[in-house]
């Protein structure tokens, strides 16, 4: 029996081990990042659902804003915040019965719109640039001089040649204005086919107040954020693992048994 010696040693880590790979403050952080990330991607749902709603335009008279089956977001709004230059989601049975109708407010209530001079709108005798329209040019579209009632808008497609909107409505009773409670939503950005924010309708600004952007780029932020740590978190137990096993086969030494 004098050479090798039968009795041999068990490892001391029994084999396999089945405690999480890791220190343990790796494990708590990796723990913390997974549970503030299923907030954040949670809750920036929960709030996009209560913020907006989708909607399908089904005409190109918002071209080349917004073309025929585009998908929409539209940030959900009271009647008085809305602003000239917003994109609106509205249902008015005097144009489309029982369909949502989507267009451009020019005017509020007191306000006084017509078209063209030098070939641009006017909204209290003062002329509007409209870089959203093709070509930035206001296209042929006589509008006499209107005056929008209290608690109303007057509202044009950016397709003007084309667009069924307030100017073809002029002879109603209301001279195409539409009331602000008909208002269901301003819309915030273009999202299928992605062309992201509507840009700013700044040519307003010298008569008054914009609305700002709604909330849609923290929305995204806290989902993104979110789903990031919920998977970085995830992934640090099966890294340090990995990362373990390839220090252990380093320091092993050569033909140990």
């Amino acid at each position: 029996m004098g050479g090798e010696s039968a009795i041999r040693t068990a490892p001391r880590s029994g084999g396999t081990s089945t405690r999480p790979a890791g220190s343990r403050t790796g494990q708590r952080l990796s723990g913390l990042a997974v549970a503030l990330g299923i907030v954040l991607f949670l809750g920036g749902f929960a709030w996009g659902a209560l913020a907006y709603r989708p909607f399908t335009v089904p005409t190109s008279s918002m071209s080349p804003t917004i073309a025929a089956g585009d998908r929409v977001l539209g940030q959900r709004v009271d009647a008085d915040e809305i602003r000239r230059g917003d994109v609106v989601v509205f249902n008015d049975k005097a144009w489309v019965t029982g369909a949502l109708v989507v267009k451009r407010v020019v005017a509020v209530g007191g306000d006084t719109v017509a078209c063209c001079t030098n070939g641009k709108l006017t909204v209290n005798g003062k002329e509007i640039d409209e870089p959203y329209l093709k070509g930035g040019v206001v296209e042929d579209k006589a509008i006499p001089t209107v005056k929008v009632p209290q608690g109303r808008l007057f509202l044009l497609g950016d397709e003007r040649q084309g667009s069924l909107d307030s100017s073809a409505h002029l002879t109603d009773a209301a001279q195409g204005t539409v009331a602000r409670s008909a208002v269901e939503a301003r819309v915030d950005a273009v999202v299928w086919p992605w062309k992201g924010m509507l840009e700013r309708p700044t040519g307003f600004g010298k008569i008054g107040a914009l609305s700002t952007p709604g909330p849609l780029n923290t929305i995204l932020l806290l989902i993104v954020v979110g789903a990031v740590l919920v998977l970085g978190g995830g992934a640090y137990g099966p890294v340090a693992g990995l990362l373990a096993r390839r220090q252990r086969v380093r320091t092993e030494p050569v033909g140990a048994r």
